[in-house]
């Protein structure tokens, strides 16, 4: 391995927060990087600590009204009635002090990280805070106040005029970045998750394909409720790997959303951390077989924030550094947290097999999988080689 991979990470990133109830919560970036830290995984030269973007950065993507409303919210100058057309002010993305300043933050370590893979600082990024993938150019949405990767990508277009595939393994839908690049085809957006019939934010069909110039570089692959690591694993190296070899991109971005464990409680899907280390390490392969080796990996969502979040993000680093995680999870880690903990912490890095029952219905979901996978599949390849740039 050349140069070592860098994370971005302080505790300035918690004043993205929406609340003590509310689900995303920020100590889960605290609570990851102490395991990653007392796993011996990370040297103290490693963590980098966030750079915030400038306005003119964010209007990139977004629009001057969105950003005005985000920081009148930040500042308490505007009213309820005035958020909600931008997507702010609800339960789901509430307005918070400082929501501009934390804002910049999240989307300028990611803009960061870009930046220290093109200037040759590294090969490999984990921007552990960002993965906001459901900021849309008009408006906030799903707990993503502006779209930290489509700022990124945005970027790397007007200064390298670069090639981006964008991989998204959350459970939930990547629809703000798919929408805000659908006739682009500088741009592949591939998206792996459960099935808008029942989860937010109701997109992600296999028919959304892209528009204009952009048709066939938008991929999805709704998966069905409750689909479980051996059906995840063959649909994700399947579809991932024959796109990116037809697309031939000039840097990865991995949004890796830990929210489709079987622990999560906001979603349907059965995943353990078997997935877990198997979407970095596909995602690690084509870096260096595609992209020279860029890859600049976000966070996303995840939900248990005691038990999942934290395994899978180390998982994700430790495969980012070419080392195998320990087995068993440091026992000062556990004191360390356990008093905060409503639930018994892990005490080991990957779930054991057998420890989630085998969902009855198993051969009926992975049988509905496939179909998804061979209607997702048809004549993307094709489209995205007929369509390639020089």
């Amino acid at each position: 391995m050349g140069r070592p991979p860098l994370l971005i990470y302080s505790p300035d990133f918690h004043t993205y927060h929406f609340g003590p109830e509310h689900p995303f919560n920020p100590l889960r970036l605290e609570v990851t990087v102490d395991l990653i830290r007392r796993c011996g995984l990370i040297a103290p030269s490693q963590i980098v600590p966030p750079e915030a973007c400038t306005r003119e950065e964010l209007r990139s993507v977004h629009s001057e009204a969105l950003l005005d409303a985000i920081e009148g919210a930040g500042e308490g100058r505007l009213l309820p009635e005035q958020l909600r057309p931008f997507g702010l002010g609800d339960d789901e993305t509430p307005a918070f002090p400082g929501m501009g300043e934390a804002t910049r933050l999240v989307a300028g370590a990611t803009l960061q990280g870009a930046r220290l893979i093109m200037e040759g600082e590294t090969d490999h990024v984990f921007q552990i805070a960002g993965g906001l993938h459901h900021g849309h150019r008009n408006r906030a949405s799903g707990f993503c106040v502006v779209n930290d990767a489509a700022i990124a990508i945005a970027f790397l277009q007007r200064r390298y005029g670069l090639k981006v595939a964008y991989i998204d393994t959350d459970a939930h839908h990547g629809d703000g970045v798919q929408s805000i690049f659908y006739d682009d085809p500088t741009v592949l957006t591939i998206s792996i998750h459960e099935t808008g019939r029942y989860l937010f934010p109701g997109t992600g069909h296999v028919e959304e394909r892209g528009r204009f110039e952009g048709y066939g570089f938008s991929v999805n692959l709704p998966l069905e409720a409750y689909t479980e690591d051996d059906s995840f694993i063959e649909l994700y190296e399947r579809a991932v790997e024959p796109l990116i070899e037809a697309f031939q991109p000039d840097l990865l971005i991995t949004q890796n959303g830990c929210d489709a464990h079987y622990l999560d409680p906001l979603t349907h899907l059965a995943l353990t951390t078997r997935s877990f280390e198997a979407v970095p390490r596909l995602a690690h392969r084509l870096a260096h077989t595609y992209c020279q080796g860029r890859w600049l990996a976000l966070g996303g969502g995840g939900y248990d924030h005691w038990r999942v979040v934290p395994r899978a993000w180390s998982l994700l680093w430790a495969e980012m550094n070419d080392c195998s995680p320990i087995e068993e999870i440091p026992k000062d880690w556990q004191m360390r947290w356990q008093s905060q903990s409503p639930v018994s912490l892990p005490s080991r890095m990957r779930d054991e097999p057998g420890e989630y029952p085998p969902i009855p219905r198993r051969a009926i979901i992975e049988d509905k999988n496939r179909v998804t996978l061979q209607r997702a599949m048809r004549d993307a390849v094709d489209l995205i080689r007929a369509h390639r740039l020089p």
